[in-house]
């Protein structure tokens, strides 16, 4: 199989599909391994790299969709790229498909067989979203420090506090890993944290490995509301697998809030937002004021950080990359665990939270393929 890593062409995003480690398990499978010249500059990886590592360079993305039967991607494809998409071809990228009508209906016309590694479900756990939720946890708490700062538009609260002055009130919407690595950043900094969650045995585990600084609430849109006077940072970290994210902030609530620039930071943008009020943003104009709060909605937060995100997140997609590679289109209906990640074959719909997000037909995948 020819395999093709294109550069990413969103704006401000420098992870890269694929890297040299990666390339050389390809090739070493047997496929022909195609990588855009500079695909891996903003991750710091030379293309001199990727070629020792067993690729080919070839100048253009457009040639990598023209020439490969399977691409690797970071970010989900992009209006200049759908007509460069073919029937039968495969794309194994980060989609969302569920936040985005476009896209979904751009792909479907276009006829590939397209997999998702946000839904990929291994037992419960989706182990090719969680390096990149772990990055978004962590940069969550990091820039919402940041615009906290008076000059920045915030507060002018430190996360911390000082003896004599308390820390600044953290409110994280969401147990999961974006969850839990946003509270460990935020009370290892000396905030006073409260995350929220419906899952109780989810709350009980947390209880065991956060520290006494981080208070565990079940949710209810009345406990939220209770505590949003309080919250200087809220961090929306709310995940349905593959369908479109709760709305847990309406605008109404922002009301409710302090009125000289708390911070909130929707890392559930990506899949909607569980903010009413928030909007994607990218790392060129990441923030904008709504009611006197400060949005942080960058929907490629880890893109921020490239070279750790491109290195944690291949150490993830590779062996199921390589598995798809070997298998092709038909481990959507052979494999059980790629399985979970076909999202759209052939011009049909085959993943149910998609189908749900915008009332289309839900397939089987083994009555497409």
């Amino acid at each position: 199989m020819i395999i093709g890593i294109p550069k990413e062409i969103k704006e401000q995003e420098n992870r890269v599909g694929a890297t040299p480690a990666m390339v050389a398990l390809l090739a070493s499978d047997g496929h022909t391994v195609l990588v855009q010249t500079g695909a891996g500059s903003g991750a710091g990886i030379p293309d001199g790299d990727y070629v020792a590592a067993g690729a080919q360079l070839v100048e253009s993305g457009r040639e990598v969709f023209e020439r490969a039967d399977m691409i690797i991607k970071v970010k989900e494809p992009l209006p200049p790229e759908y007509g460069l998409i073919r029937p039968g071809q495969i794309l194994f990228t980060y989609f969302h498909f569920a936040a985005s009508r476009e896209l979904t209906e751009a792909m479907v016309r276009s006829g590939a067989h397209c997999f998702a590694y946000e839904t990929l479900d291994v037992g419960g756990r989706l182990p090719l979203l969680d390096p990149m939720s772990e990055v978004a946890g962590r940069m969550s708490i990091q820039v919402g420090a940041y615009y906290l700062e008076k000059h920045n538009g915030g507060r002018g609260v430190l996360l911390g506090g000082v003896p004599g002055v308390e820390p600044a009130s953290v409110l994280i919407l969401g147990g999961g890993t974006v969850g839990t690595n946003a509270a460990k950043m935020a009370a290892g900094m000396g905030a006073n944290v409260v995350v929220m969650d419906i899952d109780l045995d989810r709350l009980r585990y947390l209880d065991d490995v956060l520290p006494k600084n981080v208070t565990l609430l079940y949710s209810t849109p009345y406990a939220i509301r209770e505590h949003l006077p309080r919250a200087d940072l809220v961090v929306g970290a709310v995940l349905v697998k593959g369908a479109r994210a709760p709305r847990l902030i309406r605008r109404e609530d922002l009301a409710l809030m302090k009125s000289d620039g708390p911070v909130v930071v929707d890392v559930a943008v990506d899949q909607g937002g569980c903010i009413e009020t928030c909007r994607p943003t990218t790392h060129a104009d990441p923030t904008y004021v709504i009611d006197g709060v400060v949005h942080y909605c960058v929907a490629n937060m880890p893109g921020a950080v490239p070279r750790t995100s491109t290195f944690a997140l291949t150490n993830a997609t590779a062996p199921y990359a390589r598995k798809l590679a070997k298998m092709g289109a038909k481990a959507a209906a052979a494999d059980p665990l790629l399985g979970t990640a076909a999202n759209v074959l052939a011009g049909q719909v085959t993943h149910d939270g998609v189908a749900a997000a915008f009332g289309m037909e839900c397939v089987a995948a083994g009555r497409v393929l």
